[in-house]
């Protein structure tokens, strides 16, 4: 029983740790994207901003959805029951 619970726990850890780091170099290199594009045309910079803010919106519901996984899979696993 313990050596499932400590199982779920390592897997819990690392989903949160490489989701965590793909939506670090993900925004990262959205974010040097859009420091060229406004670089090369800046007079499109306010609908270039209005659009990373959607997309920055759209990818922390994912993160907090994948938060709510790893918290349901904590507390209410039926494997760990």
């Amino acid at each position: 029983m313990e050596q499932v619970i400590s199982s779920i726990m390592d897997s819990i850890g690392m989903i949160m740790g490489f989701s965590l780091a793909g939506f670090g170099v993900g925004v990262g290199i959205l974010g040097s994207k859009i420091a060229e594009a406004v670089g090369r045309n800046p007079e499109v910079k306010n609908e270039i901003v209005s659009s990373l803010m959607i997309i920055m919106i759209i990818l922390s519901i994912f993160i907090l959805l994948m938060f709510a996984f790893c918290f349901m899979l904590l507390f209410f696993n039926p494997f760990a029951s």
